[in-house]
């Protein structure tokens, strides 16, 4: 055996089909897309055929709508009182201390501290935003809130 006489095994290499190039071709005419319709048309099974369903009403079209997405609403990591007081954090509660407790997961949400539960050590919590009675209850155990900027 020679390099010159090496090539791919038989069968395994296909010639592309070259439509619309006569009759010779044995792809002429239609060009394989049949007679008229709608995968006949240039641009057919494109945009037309998402949601598309043969004809029947389309089903975002059955579906009944009501509501509206808020574009302008703000979404916040949310946590609670009784969260915190199982926390063993000394000092300052910061939401990186919120990270590493596994309380919060995602990083990019601003953090809200809402007031279900009870705290009974004095804590300073450090998040974005926080409830009136959160806000009231960590006040009332002896402990300060502050608020970050930026939201």
């Amino acid at each position: 055996m020679n390099l010159h006489e090496l090539g791919p095994a038989k069968g395994s290499r296909k010639k592309r089909k070259r439509i619309g190039r006569g009759p010779g071709s044995g792809h002429g005419k239609t060009a394989g897309k049949g007679h008229k319709g709608l995968l006949a048309r240039s641009g057919g099974r494109g945009r037309q055929a998402v949601g598309f369903e043969g004809g029947q009403m389309s089903l975002i079209r059955r579906v009944p709508k009501h509501g509206f997405t808020n574009i302008f609403r703000k979404e916040f990591s949310i946590v609670n009182l009784k969260s915190l007081a199982e926390m063993t954090v000394l000092g300052t509660i910061t939401p990186q201390a919120l990270v590493d407790a596994g309380l919060v997961k995602r990083k990019s949400l601003p953090i809200k501290i809402l007031g279900n539960g009870d705290l009974t050590k004095a804590i300073v919590v450090q998040a974005h935003k926080f409830s009136k009675s959160a806000e009231a209850k960590i006040q009332a155990a002896g402990g300060r809130v502050e608020v970050i900027p930026g939201v």
